[in-house]
This record gives C-alpha cells, structure tokens and sequence, in this order.
C-alpha cells in the first residue's frame, strides 16, 4: 500500500488516500463525494541536521542528486 495525494478539480480540497498501486491511477472521490479528481505528484525531500556532514541533496527532479545528471 502506497499513500497517494490527489485534488479535487470541483471544490479544490487536497486529500491523501492509501491504496494499492495498482489502483493509484483509479478513480477516487474526494472527501465531499465529488467525482472530478487528480492525483498530484508527491514529492519526498529530507534535510541533514547534523553540521559536521555533508549537506544532504534530495535526489530525483534532474537536479544534482538525480542519476541522469552523472550518465551525461
């Protein structure tokens, strides 16, 4: 099970749902019953607290920490 943030197009309520993923792309209410929604892209970043390290990159977006920029 994956959590997954999805908008609703009629009344602009963000929500999450848990749900296989094989059903991520499947309809889904939002929580006042309208039919119109769309899944947003979720986005995972994390921060490094400790001064004596180096800071922590966020991978992924084609930014320096994604796997493209180091192949070309």
């Amino acid at each position: 099970m994956a959590v997954y943030e999805y908008r609703c197009r009629t009344c602009e309520t963000r929500f999450e749902a848990r749900r296989p993923m094989a059903e991520a792309a499947a309809p889904i209410a939002c929580p006042a019953g309208h039919e119109d929604t769309v899944r947003l892209l979720s986005v995972f970043a994390t921060v490094n607290t400790d001064a004596h390290r180096e800071p922590v990159v966020p991978a992924g977006g084609c930014g320096p920490g994604c796997a493209c920029a180091a192949a070309g």
